[in-house]
């Protein structure tokens, strides 16, 4: 048989989240050649998914230069393993247990397909094309529906003996406190993930009879919050004062083991800007270790929210051995 030796170019970068799954096709710069999604919540099994997902990763790539330009595909998943190339028990998702997703795609698109924590792919994002570029020690956090992290060490991402470094969400900030999707309690994802940030609104506005443009949203989200604390509502303010205060102190922890250069903080929840990151970085401050106080940078991320995780997720695919069965 005569080795195919062309240098491919491009690979596909795949994004799962619990409602949208994206996907693109980006080549060697990191340009965006294509790109499309569809809705993760259709597909009651991860059979049904990985069928559709390949069906239109197919069509997208034949549209668009064909099969022969694609080197690799690359997932950015909820609890996603890049040691096993597995999903492993994500409590935000509909399908449980352990699903070999990587696995599953090479199968059937005959490509070499890596998988990554949505973190870690965010983290190679942000130290390929982002915020991150040119530094070696650093960490992401992703506050969305979950709450997670990826660190970077000497330029290498540090992912533990068994794949789940980085899992900050579920570190245990209140002693018995809020029950954590995971079923453990007081976890720091109870309080400064989405369903958190809700959690603490009702609460304060249980405790607190101040008037508030709260008290008239039937179904509560982090985004009206923040647009409340835009028109000056009180206790939307203090919703995410409180919200900051406890990751400031968690972040000041895991910055006091680590000394990075960096904490960049991604996902939906940043979006708050200013009303979430300034009592983060007041409490970060108060909270880290001394000798590390004014030395540590936290910032947003500077990456586009659209085409972000697809750029993470193409990074993983430059990771991961060529294969192909059609050479």
């Amino acid at each position: 048989m005569v080795q195919n030796n062309t240098i491919k170019t491009r690979v596909v970068g795949v994004d799962i989240s619990l409602e949208v799954t994206k996907y693109a096709i980006v080549d060697v710069r990191g340009n965006i050649i294509a790109k499309a999604s569809f809705s993760t919540t259709q597909f009651p099994t991860a059979n049904d998914f990985v069928s559709y997902l390949s069906e239109r990763i197919i069509m997208l790539v034949e549209e668009n230069g064909g099969y022969e330009s694609i080197r690799s595909v690359g997932i950015s998943s909820p609890s996603g393993n890049f040691l096993t190339g597995c999903m492993e028990n994500a409590p935000n998702m509909p399908w449980k247990g352990k699903i070999p997703m990587a696995a599953m795609l090479r199968d059937q698109l005959g490509l070499a397909v890596a998988l990554g924590n949505d973190v870690h792919a965010r983290a190679l994002g942000e130290y390929v094309f982002g915020g991150a570029h040119g530094m070696k020690d650093f960490i992401v956090v992703n506050l969305g529906h979950g709450v997670g992290s990826c660190v970077f060490s000497n330029g290498k991402a540090h992912l533990g003996v068994n794949g789940f470094a980085g899992e900050i969400g579920h570190t245990c900030i209140c002693h018995n406190g809020r029950l954590c999707g995971c079923g453990n309690r007081g976890c720091l994802e109870a309080y400064v993930g989405a369903k958190g940030v809700v959690k603490t609104a009702e609460e304060m506005m249980a405790e607190d009879s101040r008037p508030s443009l709260l008290r008239d949203q039937e179904n509560l989200t982090p985004k009206f919050i923040a647009e409340c604390c835009d028109k000056g509502d009180e206790l939307a303010i203090e919703v995410f004062r409180r919200t900051g205060f406890i990751l400031g102190l968690s972040l000041a922890n895991y910055a006091s083991v680590l000394n990075p250069e960096a904490i960049i903080i991604t996902g939906g929840l940043s979006n708050a800007g200013k009303w979430l990151l300034e009592p983060t970085n007041d409490s970060f401050e108060e909270h880290v270790f001394h000798n590390l106080k004014g030395k540590v940078k936290l910032m947003s991320s500077n990456l586009d929210d659209v085409d972000r995780d697809v750029l993470g997720a193409s990074a993983l695919a430059w990771n991961v051995k060529e294969y192909s069965l059609f050479v």
